[in-house]
């Protein structure tokens, strides 16, 4: 649609109309902006496409008749659901049925810029994004012989900034682990390479030869006849208007059938794949689906001279992409002012949005600056579709809690048609086989409290963010500003007050870091940027300190991270832990579904603690966590619920609480143990004090013989702290000698206090979770969800020693760690050091091995996702990386191959000769098969 009032308008002509225009007024109650009346969607638009699935007139009724009964029903005809038909049908579901209310494509992906960028920092990702590659540019047309318009004309990253350089590097780094060919350019060989484009201000660029452009009418056609020639139905023009639910003997929500204008269906099985529509789909089942619509838009410029094959663009620094359209660009971007779609309507279909030009103009400049023929080129048509969008912008996957085979795929935050194929592909896995194949945590429904999915200040202010910041550097220690303060523990305040300065996961504040000295730094109310009519913040301590996070090397406070590691290892640290989820299993069955679920054997006597894993089928580890044996009582108290037959207290980390519930309910469920799982998470807190001085100080708080033959490694008792009835455990998360205790809600404060003063002449300090991180890796202990994921069994990560496999004991995912065992193990966690750098080095060749030159001598920063090399060949990745103060060196984990495909030994791990590489520099590192401090477990055991 042409802009009005400037027929033929160029870009720069459309920058001064849209500056004469009246602002929009500041908006309502929630601060948002109103739709304005531009904002209507209407259904006649010039659209950027040589053929579309839209008709002329639309057909009346089904295009072919309901089926009684199905296995799976997919509802939604976009880009998620006929992938994910196609990969059921390839699984060989029979009787898997799509829904579409009107045409295949007709609610949002007929309108996608249909982009795929194969690198983004995220390991997982890199791998979902080369399969819908591999899907579209080659499985379809060999499968059906027909072309899904897969145009493969290179990628270009813009880089106008050290820092984004920097980020380029370390996705170019990642990609070698994974096989995409990608090279830095400079400046020089970019403007060789996209000759107009303006390279003045650029410090380099990042290329992917093989990027490219997928049509959105050509591949869904082309997916739903590949899925319907293996026995799939898609039907068409048939809208869902209710899910049916049935309520089994245990209580149980399960799906029982579709239900449409035209007939129900009868199914165990469905999919929300309705995108901006799931929230709808979701109300029908009783599904909180967290996700917010908003307008997201593109303009095609007339035909270029000079711009036919040129490479697909991303200038993030000015928050623009610049699409090939045949011999013109489609010009689009990501702002801080988005409009959101307040009232979805469930007639939209084909349909579009006016363009307001006020938003969508601060994307001009930008792409006048990068490709300045724009600055006269006219405007053939404009692109302004909805797109949904959640609140941590990661696609809303998996089995819904709330309902058993209720499935999500949707909320692609526009990235849909580059996800489809992978996301498609593992949510199949899922459904049939009870899990996906990758790690899909990122992804799962079940990564958030069940008190935030249906939280709409929380989504709304988070997605907000998401949106705006799509564009931004991903440094490793960034922080949201949004959503914030929605969970605070009983010592929030105390906290706050001591410097604390604060990091965010899954709602809950917890302790980041102390900033003695530094004054208070609380997280103020959102400001969503200054957009809406909002004041930004002008004077905000959180904020400042947050900017010290965007780098790539060590933050201005890693000196304050450093002396909190050197207390706890030196005199003590108290952490405080009261995030964490703290659950019961107790009753009859307790202790069957405790053997079945838990790898280790945590059938020992009321009073042990046992650090162990829960698995999946496959044994992959889907967490670990400490169960500790509880005496039954009749006195129930926020520290042991009464319960006949066995108890059992959890303690998880709170990131993944949410998982953790529902991977243990549902396993509950599916073999219908007598029991019950209680969540007091939020009633107890909990502080940890570690160290070598923690048992001086806590002689003096507790009430209790803390000497090692009183209270020994792994064990719990109640006792009273300051007066006040706590459980105690012996254990330690860092490798010192130390004490977790469990505290009711209203003693916290308190027992604090009362643990701080008596610390004071021991030398006790604050710690936060960045000390944590440190502390752990240096240690060699795991952490989930990065060490450890749902694709990494317990004896790649080298913790068989939680597995009760001497034993005759059945547990989930037992057989498939006894495969792999006789199997041999196809890779295998590693600890690697790195030593101050003397090279500094180069990728040269064909080979891309990095050769060596140029001295260096500091120390180096990693954050995970560096490549590593043996002899000579990239064998892996590194997942977690952190500096190690204790011992003065960076230390890094990684899973290793080896590339012949043969097991990885342990001859195999220590004959190797490794460097590490960031950011396309090369760094001599050590392989460990031990912990580099204290190998000899001395420390916990209170030996010093």
């Amino acid at each position: 649609m042409l802009m009005p009032g400037v027929p033929m308008a160029s870009l720069s002509r459309a920058l001064c109309v849209a500056a004469t225009r009246p602002r929009w007024s500041p908006a309502c109650s929630l601060g948002l902006r109103p739709l304005t009346s531009g904002a209507v969607p209407t259904t006649e638009k010039s659209v950027p496409y040589q053929r579309t699935l839209k008709q002329a007139q639309v057909a009346q009724g089904p295009t072919r008749p309901l089926p009684s009964t199905a296995n799976v029903v997919v509802i939604g005809g976009g880009s998620l659901g006929c992938q994910t038909l196609y990969h059921l049908a390839k699984l060989g579901v029979s009787g898997a049925v799509l829904l579409e209310r009107e045409r295949l494509t007709s609610g949002t992906t007929w309108h996608t810029a249909g982009l795929l960028w194969q690198l983004r920092p995220s390991d997982v990702e890199v791998e979902l994004l080369a399969h819908t590659r591999r899907v579209v540019s080659r499985d379809l047309e060999e499968e059906t012989g027909l072309h899904t318009g897969w145009i493969q004309n290179g990628g270009l990253f813009i880089a106008s900034n050290r820092q984004r350089l920097d980020e380029y590097k370390r996705l170019m780094s990642l990609g070698k682990a994974y096989g995409v060919e990608s090279h830095v350019l400079s400046p020089a060989e970019t403007k060789a390479l996209y000759p107009l484009m303006n390279v003045d201000d650029l410090y380099g660029t990042l290329y992917v030869p093989q990027d490219g452009t997928m049509d959105p009418a050509g591949t869904c056609t082309t997916l739903a006849r590949a899925a319907t020639a293996r026995g799939a139905q898609v039907i068409e023009n048939c809208p869902v208007t209710g899910i049916r639910v049935r309520t089994d003997d245990f209580g149980v929500r399960r799906v029982a059938a579709v239900e449409t204008e035209h007939g129900s269906i009868q199914t165990p099985c469905v999919v929300n794949c309705a995108g901006v529509w799931a929230g709808a789909v979701g109300r029908m089942a009783g599904v909180k689906v967290p996700l917010v619509a908003m307008h997201h838009a593109y303009v095609v410029t007339e035909r270029i001279e000079g711009i036919q094959n040129m490479p697909n663009v991303r200038d993030h620094d000015a928050s623009v992409y610049l699409r090939l359209q045949g011999d013109a660009l489609s010009v689009g971007g990501y702002e801080a002012n988005p409009i959101f779609w307040e009232e979805v309507s469930d007639k939209f279909a084909f349909g579009l949005f006016d363009l307001d030009w006020d938003v969508f103009t601060q994307h001009i400049e930008g792409a006048i600056n990068r490709v300045p023929v724009l600055e006269k080129t006219g405007v053939k048509s404009t692109v302004c579709g909805p797109e949904s969008f959640t609140p941590d912008h990661k696609p809303l996957m998996g089995e819904a809690p709330e309902l058993r085979g209720f499935f999500l795929g949707c909320g692609f935050n526009s990235a849909g048609m580059m996800l489809g194929g992978g996301c498609g592909q593992e949510l199949a896995h899922w459904i049939v086989h009870g899990r996906p194949e990758k790690d899909m945590y990122g992804y799962d429904i079940r990564r958030f409290h069940h008190s935030l999915t249906d939280h709409r200040r929380w989504i709304r202010e988070r997605s907000h963010e998401s949106y705006a910041k799509n564009y931004s550097v991903v440094f490793p220690h960034d922080e949201p500003l949004a959503g914030r303060n929605m969970r605070r523990d009983p010592l929030h305040e105390e906290l706050l007050a001591r410097g604390c300065v604060f990091q965010e996961r899954h709602g809950w504040e917890r302790p980041g870091w102390f900033n003695p000295g530094g004054g208070t730094a609380p997280v103020l109310p959102y400001d969503y940027y200054g957009a809406y009519g909002h004041a930004a913040h002008e004077d905000h301590a959180y904020g400042r300190l947050l900017q010290d996070e965007y780098t790539f090397d060590f933050p201005p406070h890693h000196d304050v991270i450093k002396k909190e590691c050197l207390a706890c290892r030196g005199a003590a640290a108290v952490f405080n832990m009261s995030y964490f989820g703290k659950f019961y299993l107790v009753g009859l069955d307790a202790r069957r579904a405790a053997d079945w679920l838990f790898s280790a054997d945590v059938s020992r006597p009321p009073g042990s603690t046992v650090y162990t894993c829960m698995l999946n089928q496959r044994g992959g580890t889907e967490s670990d966590l400490t169960v500790s044996r509880l005496a039954p009582g009749t006195q129930a108290s926020a520290l042991a619920p009464a319960f006949e037959g066995d108890g059992y207290y959890l303690a998880v980390g709170g990131a993944a609480a949410q998982h953790n519930w529902s991977h243990i309910s549902t396993v509950l469920q599916d073999h219908k143990f007598r029991c019950q799982l209680v969540d007091s998470s939020e009633d107890l807190g909990m502080i940890s004090i570690q160290g070598p001085a923690s048992r001086a100080i806590l002689q003096e708080v507790l009430d209790a013989d803390l000497s090692n033959e009183a209270f020994p490694f792994s064990t719990h008792k109640l006792v009273r702290a300051a007066g006040h009835l706590v459980r105690a455990m012996r254990l330690s998360f860092v490798g010192e000698l130390g004490w977790e205790l469990h505290i009711p809600g209203p003693s916290c404060v308190p027992v604090y206090q009362a643990v701080m003063a008596a610390g004071a002449k021991h030398g006790l300090v604050n710690a936060g979770y960045r000390a944590i991180d440190s502390l752990s890796i240096e240690k060699g202990y795991r952490h989930w969800h990065s060490d450890l994921r749902q694709d990494d069994s317990p004896l790649e990560a080298g913790l068989a020693f939680t597995c009760k496999l001497k034993s005759a004991i059945p547990f989930l995912g037992r057989e498939a760690l006894e495969r792999q065992r006789a199997e041999g193990l196809r890779r295998r966690l590693v600890c690697f050091t790195v030593d101050e750098p003397k090279h500094r080095c180069f990728p040269s060749g064909a080979s891309g091995v990095p050769a060596i030159s140029v001295a260096s001598s500091r120390k180096v920063p990693m954050f995970g996702l560096e490549a590593i090399w043996r002899n000579g060949q990239v064998v892996g990745h590194i997942r977690r990386a952190d500096f190690g103060f204790a011992i003065d060196k960076t230390l890094a984990y990684g899973y290793i191959r080896d590339p012949s495909g043969g097991p990885v030994s342990l001859d195999f791990v220590k004959s190797g000769d490794y460097v590490l590489e960031r950011m396309g520099v090369t760094y001599p590192a050590r392989a460990h098969l031990k912990s580099p401090f204290d190998p000899d477990n001395k420390r916990v055991k209170g030996l010093y």
